[in-house]
């Protein structure tokens, strides 16, 4: 996928309510690191020294990533392959059993998630791109991967994001699973019709909460509520490509891309509206306005936000060994800005933020593996998977 045109350059960073400045300002800096990234050179950050090592390559605009028990990796691959990563990097022939995506502009193969109880199950979900009578939408399906991790069982779609509608932007496609259980799943408002976020009918541009069937979850808040779909957790989204639980409290974050400016991270609660396109921080493509405000009462606004944009992708809270210092900090991985921004955090408050490897590769995902380190997924024809290594190791 290539992220919005001009979603731009290093610019100002600002808190929901303000330009980030004063007792901020020590902890927002950059970090270009090394030049051949990927060579291993130390990258010195305000909290600690990494490397960067390529871990694998050969992959075609890698999207999601999962990790299995045994620290092997599941990798989605944009064009609609699902490929098996060990432990040494290897990368393994296409799996069989993956139903075809609608792979063009920024639709195919998206996300992947392992459920809760996978060690027993073997049951993994996946959201992807299709096509049905009347355009493209966003599904969420689940499977069971083979004993043998060579193919994908017992395929079923979950959930089809209708309506459906013609065009390839803004699938949205982000999973995660709640402490509560219930799976969580993010759709875009599909590009071309913005005002479908804020259409309680319809199922673009929300946050939605199922069952591990697809079916809505209980205790939503929509439940009963005539002309509104009961799978709505929250809405007002535009094209979300991050999904984290916060380890520390519980929440649930959602990253998402604003137009030209207007990135934010929200803190995702019931019945919430975010906005989208009636209130916001950034303007067309072309210049134009695009929204009324940049807040308003009974719309919640972003714990953070970006003006110019840095295309904030996939996300992760850290929560290993191998990096003491960065315990408890949110990545994400950036498109248009190439790399990783590092944000401090303190309960559900966001105190800075720090940029790694600034202007070197577009990211599309960043995953933490059982060993504590840090994995990026790059977005390019000839993707790679980059590890994060403590300096000292």
């Amino acid at each position: 996928m290539a992220g919005p045109r001009n979603h731009g350059r290093r610019g100002a960073i600002a808190l929901a309510g303000g330009v980030l400045a004063g007792a901020f300002a020590p902890a927002c800096a950059q970090t270009t690191g090394a030049s051949g990234q990927g060579a291993g050179a130390v990258v010195r950050s305000e909290a600690t020294a990494f490397r960067v090592v390529r871990f694998a390559e050969g992959l075609e605009h890698p999207w999601g990533a999962a990790f299995l028990p045994d620290g092997r990796m599941l990798v989605t691959e944009r064009p609609g392959r699902l490929r098996l990563v060990s432990r040494e990097g290897q990368v393994s022939a296409p799996l069989s059993g993956v139903p075809p995506v609608a792979a063009a502009g920024q639709g195919g193969l998206l996300d992947i998630r392992l459920a809760p109880d996978f060690a027993e199950t073997r049951e993994l979900y996946f959201c992807q791109a299709a096509s049905v009578s009347g355009g493209n939408l966003t599904r969420l399906s689940r499977a069971r991967l083979s004993a043998d991790a060579a193919s994908l069982e017992a395929v079923q779609t979950l959930l089809d994001a209708t309506p459906a509608q013609t065009g390839n932007g803004h699938y949205g496609c982000r999973i995660a699973f709640g402490g509560d259980g219930k799976l969580y799943m993010t759709t875009g408002d599909r590009q071309r019709d913005s005002d479908r976020a804020q259409e309680m009918g319809d199922l673009a541009g929300k946050l939605l909460r199922l069952e591990r069937d697809g079916r809505p979850a209980a205790g939503n808040p929509f439940l009963g509520r005539e002309g509104v779909r009961p799978e709505i957790y929250a809405s007002g989204i535009r094209n979300p490509q991050g999904l984290a639980v916060n380890p520390a409290t519980g929440t649930l974050w959602e990253v998402e891309m604003g137009p030209r400016g207007g990135d934010e991270i929200n803190l995702v609660r019931a019945g919430a509206n975010y906005g989208w396109p009636v209130v916001g921080h950034g303007v067309a493509y072309s210049g134009a306005r695009i929204h009324e405000a940049a807040s308003r009462p009974g719309m919640q606004d972003p714990l953070r936000h970006w003006t110019p944009s840095i295309s904030p992708s996939g996300a992760t809270f850290y929560t290993g060994d191998a990096f003491p210092a960065w315990r408890g900090n949110l990545f994400l991985a950036t498109l248009s800005s190439q790399g990783l921004l590092r944000l401090t955090v303190e309960g559900d408050r966001v105190t800075g933020e720090e940029r790694l490897l600034w202007g070197q590769q577009r990211l599309r995902q960043v995953a933490q593996g059982p060993d504590g380190f840090l994995y990026l997924l790059t977005d390019e024809s000839r993707g790679r998977i980059l590890r994060l290594e403590p300096a000292g190791s």
